[in-house]
C-alpha cells in the first residue's frame, strides 16, 4: 500500500504573494497544469489510487479531481474533511508577504512559517461561508502554528 501525498497546484494567491491559510483561491492556469502533471506521473508510475482525501478548500478539491482524472481513477471515493485546510495564518490571511516582511522583519515572518510552536498574530474575525457551518466555532482557528496544525490533522490518522 502506498501513500500519495500532494499539495495543491500554484493557487492565485501563490502567484499573487499572499498569505493564503483558510481563504478559498482558484488555481492558476499554472496550477491547472501541475496538478494534471501530478496525474500523469502517478499513471505513469503505475501507482493506483484507492481513496483520495482532500481539504474542504477548492484548490484542493479541484487539485485532487485532475489528478483522479489523470491517473484513471475518477471513480474512486473522494472525502472532504476541514481537518487538511491549510494551515490557519490569522491576521496575516490576504496580506502581501513581502509587505509582512517589512514590516515585522524577516526573521519574525520565518518564525511564523517554520517555527514549530510560534503562532501568527491571530484574526479577530474569521468570515467563512457556510462549508464551517457544522463545525463547533471552537474548533475553528483565528491563528495556527504548525504544532496546532498538526493536531488538528491527527484524528485522520
Amino acid at each position: 500500500m502506498n501513500l500519495i501525498l500532494v499539495r495543491h497546484g500554484e493557487s492565485e494567491a501563490n502567484f499573487e504573494n499572499y498569505w493564503t491559510g483558510w481563504l478559498d483561491v482558484n488555481l492558476t492556469d499554472r496550477g491547472i497544469q501541475q496538478a494534471k502533471d501530478a496525474g500523469k506521473k502517478i499513471k505513469e508510475a503505475g501507482l493506483l489510487i484507492d481513496v483520495a482525501y482532500e481539504s474542504v478548500l477548492k484548490r484542493s478539491i479541484k487539485t485532487a479531481k485532475m489528478i483522479l482524472a489523470e491517473a484513471d481513477a475518477s471513480f474512486v471515493p473522494e472525502y472532504k474533511t476541514w481537518r487538511l485546510n491549510e494551515r490557519h495564518y490569522g491576521a496575516l490571511v490576504g496580506k502581501n508577504k513581502e509587505l509582512i516582511a517589512r514590516d515585522f522583519g524577516a526573521v519574525q515572518v520565518k518564525k511564523w512559517r517554520r517555527g514549530f510552536d510560534e503562532v501568527p498574530p491571530l484574526t479577530q474575525d474569521n468570515h467563512f461561508d457556510r462549508r464551517y457551518d457544522q463545525l463547533d466555532p471552537r474548533l475553528i482557528p483565528t491563528g495556527e502554528s504548525l504544532h496546532m496544525t498538526s493536531k488538528r490533522v491527527r484524528p485522520l490518522w
